[in-house]
């Protein structure tokens, strides 16, 4: 749950960047956006984890899926069938990176 949250908050608040300088919105996208992505860096620091790269290599699958979830029920385009395998290989990816079996250090 904490990767959903942090993907959703980094997504907003990436989107709020993009509202801003590709799509020529007002300045005032970018508080809810910094305040958005404070939020992302934050709720990473809650993933159970003993080494912060492989918390953050494990959330790019989560992230890739909540994406393509953005992109369709944010921005209304519909992900294809290769959207859909590449964010399930990730997905299985990000959970062989966060439980696989690890050796005692």
């Amino acid at each position: 749950m904490i990767y959903i949250g942090a993907a959703l908050a980094e997504i907003a608040g990436c989107f709020g960047f993009w509202m801003w300088l590709r799509q020529g919105r007002t300045g005032w996208w970018l508080l809810p956006a910094l305040l958005s992505l404070a939020a992302f860096a934050y709720l990473l620091t809650l993933v159970e984890s003993n080494a912060a790269g492989r918390a953050y290599a494990a959330y790019g699958g989560v992230y890739m899926a909540a994406s393509l979830a953005w992109l369709w029920t944010v921005e209304g385009v519909r992900p294809d069938r290769w959207d859909l395998t590449g964010a399930t290989l990730c997905l299985i990816g990000a959970a062989i990176v966060l439980w696989g079996p690890r050796a005692a250090a």
